[in-house]
């Protein structure tokens, strides 16, 4: 079973997929990689997709909210391409997981900054709450 909390962050992948108005296969390929990340199968994964819960939950841990925004990031350059529209989407999502709004550029061009050169997820949350 996929938590409430996941299932939000896989339809905010997919949602993040769509802002630029091009959706491609790459973008499509990351999602389903990241459901593999988090042992989530790709019937599970289109279940969630294909019947959206509007029950979605927002992730409690600074280490998870960090996880899923830059997710949305790598998801954002998979095309090696980041737009306007797709930026303001990351920025909205900052807000929504509770980051203090004069933080929020800072924070999203620092998770598109490292998206850019895919430092390891491992990393970059070592280097957040280091």
């Amino acid at each position: 079973m996929i938590s409430t909390e996941l299932k939000g962050h896989f339809l905010r992948l997919y949602q993040m997929a769509f802002s630029d108005d091009d959706f491609n296969i790459l973008e499509m390929q990351m999602l389903y990689k990241f459901a593999e990340e988090r042992g989530v199968t790709k019937e599970q994964l289109n279940e969630v997709l294909l019947n959206p819960s509007h029950d979605t939950r927002i992730p409690e841990s600074l280490e998870e909210k960090v996880e899923y925004l830059y997710d949305l990031a790598l998801m954002i350059w998979v095309d090696d391409v980041v737009t306007i529209d797709e930026k303001n989407a990351l920025k909205k999502y900052c807000k929504k997981f509770g980051f203090m709004e004069e933080n929020i550029e800072e924070l999203s061009e620092f998770l598109l900054d490292k998206a850019k050169v895919k430092l390891p997820k491992k990393e970059l949350i070592d280097q957040i709450l280091s």
